[in-house]
């Protein structure tokens, strides 16, 4: 089978550019996922992410594990990514968050002509459809579905007012270019009434509405296992479903929208990247460019954890299901309800110190006790809070297991090998717990779990290097400039190649001040305008 384009992944990236250059009835358009159809109760319920999180069993997830981490105490760290249509949009808290203004302008400082704030702008605007209307930053005619919360919990308001006791400044809109203050995050939910409180994934919003164009072939269930090229020109990819491979062609490009982990895995799995990465294999290599699988970056989080014994939170326990089942019963009604709950209900963003020019932690307020990624589990009723460092010093790697293309990638956070991440995430520890002990959280608070308080920094530094972790943010492993270690050029077409583009978080060349997933779908949204101008 031979196409005009054909996409691997069918993440946020991957269903934003099926759905958007398909609209062109005159190219033809092929999207390859590894992980199912995306469209399951589990998906449309937003409470479903409390079963496809923890990856026992692997729902919906590829549920990877990093190498050893020295600075986590030689754990293995805990890598949840989506895998269906959606991608990680499928299996994420919901919330919708762009990053800060600064973030986009320091990439066009990099030498990524057209990705500066007022430059991506549009694209955001373009892909949005909030239920509070347009305005200079917002839309209201895209395809993602976005909203305020119906029914955040009184306990997310009580964190709001604690964080105003201790002298922070609200914030009601987080995606308007500025980010300090404390609030409620808004969410990618459906807010019309026919799918009122579901989930909205990057597929729900783009590619499903388009799956009965004659021009657009999805197949499910399909791992890329290599690029083929003659020369130095994309031609195709190979790809196994079930037991048996196949080719499929690409006329004009190949386009990888496989994350932060997979495109560079499948870069080097086709003989593209670092002759030691892949030469050890057996592989042949194609094309050497230095920065495949470098330059990975990731939000390193760390969790305040309280018993609670306000029952209307997410608790577990015979009460607790109780409490679940009648809300599920609600979400099926009217799309309302706690079972509607991104659970990480409570935004912040601040700064650990004042002279920043912008917030360096960020903080996601919980309505559940959260420990090793809901992968172990405690009785009763809790709340806690995230606290993470959003401009990391540390960088890692990606790369090879093996020649195998069923086998996962080799992840490498280097997860706080610069000190200063350290010193960010112990007083952003501080602060948040400064925030938790306000008079406005005193009702709710019944037993803190973990930390007493009274920790010395040494104490401190030892329960993050215990329970620390990330929030989910993995970008960079393709970083997008004009170095020698750019992988993609700010058209995000490969250095030194042709016919190919990476398009998804792995371009990013420095994480963005807040969740990636809307960064994501706007890059996919300019990139699908590059393609169709090229």
């Amino acid at each position: 089978m031979t196409f005009d384009y054909v996409i691997v992944g069918g993440g946020s990236a991957g269903s934003t550019l099926a759905a958007r250059l398909s609209e062109d009835p005159d190219v033809t358009v092929c999207l390859l996922e590894a992980g199912g159809g995306g469209n399951g109760i589990l998906v449309r319920a937003p409470m479903g992410v409390v079963l496809m999180l923890p990856g026992r069993p692997r729902i919906n997830n590829w549920a990877f594990e990093t190498v050893p981490q020295q600075g986590l105490n030689g754990r293995r760290g805990y890598q949840p990514r989506g895998k269906a249509l959606g991608g990680s949009s499928a299996i994420n808290a919901m919330l919708y968050l762009r990053g800060h203004q600064g973030d986009y302008d320091g990439w066009a400082e990099l030498g990524c002509a057209g990705w500066s704030w007022e430059e991506v702008l549009p694209y955001f605007r373009r892909s949005e459809n909030n239920a509070l209307g347009a305005d200079d930053y917002h839309g209201d005619e895209g395809p993602l579905q976005v909203c305020d919360q119906q029914n955040p919990r009184p306990i997310s308001r009580a964190f709001v007012k604690a964080a105003t006791q201790m002298q922070h400044r609200t914030r009601g809109d987080f995606n308007a270019g500025e980010t300090e203050g404390v609030g409620l995050y808004q969410v990618t939910q459906f807010h019309d009434k026919a799918k009122n409180g579901e989930r909205c994934s990057a597929a729900a919003a783009y590619l499903f509405p388009a799956m009965d164009r004659p021009n657009l072939t999805v197949i499910t269930g399909a791992r890329a296992s290599k690029i083929l090229f003659e020369g130095k020109n994309a031609v195709g990819v190979d790809y196994r479903r079930g037991r048996q491979s196949k080719t499929v062609m690409a006329a004009r490009e190949v386009i990888l929208c496989g994350g932060a982990f997979n495109s560079p895995q499948l870069l080097q799995l086709s003989g593209v990247g670092r002759p030691e990465d892949i030469v050890q294999h057996g592989i042949e290599m194609v094309h050497e460019l230095p920065g495949v699988g470098q330059n990975l970056q990731d939000h390193l989080d760390f969790i305040l954890t309280y018993k609670t014994k306000d029952t209307n939170n997410f608790g577990i326990g015979l009460a607790g299901a109780r409490q679940i089942w009648k809300h599920i019963r609600r979400w099926r009604k009217d799309g309302t309800g706690m079972a509607a709950s991104p659970f990480a209900e409570g935004a912040a963003f601040l700064k650990t110190n004042a002279d920043l020019a912008r917030p360096d932690i960020q903080l996601h307020f919980l309505i559940s006790i959260m420990d090793d990624h809901a992968r172990r589990l405690h009785a009763g009723y809790g709340f806690g809070c995230h606290v993470c460092v959003l401009y990391p010093y540390s960088r890692g790697v990606v790369s090879l297991r093996s020649a195998d293309p069923q086998a996962s990638p080799a992840i490498d956070p280097r997860f706080l090998s610069d000190p200063r991440d350290l010193e960010t995430l112990r007083k952003g520890a501080r602060m948040t717990r400064e925030i938790l002990q306000a008079p406005a959280l005193e009702k709710y608070r019944h037993k803190e779990l973990f930390l007493t308080g009274n920790e010395s920094d040494v104490e401190l530094e030892q329960h993050i290097r215990a329970r620390a972790d990330t929030v989910y943010h993995p970008v960079g492993t393709c970083k997008m400039g004009v170095d020698e270690m750019a992988v993609v050029d700010p058209q995000l077409r490969v250095h030194g190649l042709t016919g190919l583009r990476v398009v998804d978080a792995s371009v990013m060349p420095t994480l963005i001040g807040g969740n990636t997933n809307a960064p994501t779908i706007m890059i996919a949204e300019k990139a699908a305008d590059m393609i169709k101008a090229a």
